[in-house]
Formats: C-alpha cells, structure tokens, sequence
C-alpha cells in the first residue's frame, strides 16, 4: 500500500466532502419541495431520490479512493480496476433492485423521485467540475524524472569529436 497519497486522492477527497454537503441542502430543499407538492409522499420520495443519487454517485469516489491505496504495489493496476469496476457493477445490480422494489409502492410519487435524483446527480456532476477547475494538478502528476547529479550535460547530438 501506498504511503504518499498520489494527485488524485485530494481531489477525491474533497469532492466527496462537497457532495455531502451538496446532498444535505438536496434533501433539505427536496423534502421541503416534495411535501408541498405532493404531501407526505412527495417528501418521502424527494428523500430517496436524493440519497439514492447520492450514495451511487458517492460509491464511484469512494471505490478510487480505496483503490488508490494499492498505488506502490504491483498489483496496483488489476486492484484498481477490479475494486472500480466491482463497485459499478454494484451500483448497477442495486440501482435496478431499488427500481423494482419501489415501483408500485403507494409511498412513492414517481414524478419527484425522479426529479430529486436527476437534480441530485446534475448537482454532484457541478460540485465534479467546480472542484476539478479549483484544484491545481499538473497535467503529467506522479511522475518522478530519472536524476544523476554525476551525467553532466546530456545532449541529442552525437559526440562531438574533440
């Protein structure tokens, strides 16, 4: 595991902070919103559609997150894929249980769930961009340049003849 976090980490780390905070307004504002427009089923529905969104959108960063603990190893390639790919694959399996499971239910009313999770996510998708353009990472990060105080000056050229 690695020891130094790697560029991305702080980003990570900071949009989930925000997306959290996103999310606490989401569901105050949702709640508030879904009960004056359909009652107590409205606000029931504003709720899961913002924690829904939420907690699927959170998994992703979480999942790099974890998977950027394997960036020294050997074996950092196959864990990152394997933890990110397993955590979509997750989501993907629950998304549509959650869909079959509150289809019908006489709590739900359709119409705000689907507009609590569609402004959840487009609000996650602005807290993304808002912190990418923030922080300041070079375009080539985690690299490290080979150093050899002892080359001297090296040039493309052939050997000049001397």
């Amino acid at each position: 595991m690695s020891a130094t976090p790697i560029s991305s980490t702080p980003i990570l780390r900071t949009v989930l902070v925000w997306s959290g905070t996103v999310t606490a307004i989401l569901a105050v504002v949702g709640a508030v919103v879904g009960f004056l427009v359909a009652g107590t089923e409205g606000l029931w529905s504003a709720l899961l559609g913002v924690l829904v969104a939420a907690v699927f959108l959170g998994i992703t960063g979480a999942s790099i997150l974890i998977a950027n603990r394997w960036y020294a190893s050997d074996l950092y390639v196959p864990v990152f894929f394997g933890i990110v790919m397993g955590g979509w694959i997750l989501k993907f399996v629950v998304f549509i249980a959650i869909l079959f499971i509150i289809r019908g239910q006489p709590w739900i009313e359709p119409a705000v769930f689907f507009v609590a999770a569609v402004v959840s996510v487009l609000a996650s998708l602005a807290v993304d961009v808002v912190v990418m353009m923030r922080m300041r990472v070079p375009h080539v990060s985690d690299v490290q340049l080979p150093t050899d105080p002892d080359a001297g000056d090296r040039r493309d050229g052939p050997p000049e003849a001397g």
